[in-house]
């Protein structure tokens, strides 16, 4: 009878410490994070994201009915908050030092998953991730590149109409085509070479 007892509680003690709430939230949108970084978007199923939170999948279901809709969530959870550009006393090295930061948040998880959905995901999958995306990554990070130029402005280093979109695309622009059709990793001697050959001479103020 002991050991029946004892059975029946080994049998029971995992529901006893089932996660619930937002612990159990947190552990399903890390498990979509891990899947869209390894597997892809097109790997991801809504069953695999339950076995790696380790829950049933009607727990899933019931808080996101779809794929789209828990992938938008797990990207606005984990994608990192770019909020502000360290002054280190030259454009050349505000820029060095910015361009890192956004390299690292490319090559994260976070930023791998990013590139999955990007990647894989038709055009209507696609739109649902839009406000995310220009939420969090295109309009922080642009604000970030604007406010070195101006700062340099500011500083004498950088000429006084520098802080145009088109220049302030540039940067962006050169990452994404690199990684995405180069499938360069961005070390950093192509980040100084990139701000050296490119940038500076770009927004170096005119002589005369």
């Amino acid at each position: 009878m002991a050991n029946s007892r004892w059975t029946v509680a080994a049998e029971t003690s995992p529901v006893s410490l089932r996660r619930r709430g937002q612990v159990l939230e947190r552990a399903i949108l890390d498990a979509a994070l891990e899947q869209l970084s390894t597997v892809g978007w097109s790997g991801l199923t809504m069953e695999g994201v339950a076995a790696g939170a380790q829950t049933g999948k009607a727990a899933v279901y019931r808080r996101w009915p779809s794929k789209e809709d828990l992938v938008a969530d797990a990207l606005q959870a984990a994608l990192p908050q770019l909020v502000e550009a360290d002054d280190h006393g030259s454009i050349r090295e505000d820029l060095f030092q910015l361009c890192r930061r956004v390299r690292d948040a490319m090559y994260s998880r976070s930023g791998f998953a990013l590139r999955s959905v990007l990647h894989e995901c038709d055009s209507a999958a696609a739109e649902r991730f839009l406000a995310v995306i220009v939420r969090q990554v295109i309009e922080p990070s642009t604000q970030l590149f604007r406010d070195v130029v101006r700062r340099g402005m500011v500083r004498g280093d950088v000429r006084p109409d520098a802080a145009h979109d088109l220049v302030i695309d540039v940067i962006p622009g050169l990452m994404m085509y690199r990684s995405k059709v180069c499938g360069s990793e961005w070390p950093d001697g192509d980040i100084a070479e990139m701000i050296d050959q490119v940038m500076v001479p770009l927004l170096r103020p005119h002589k005369g």
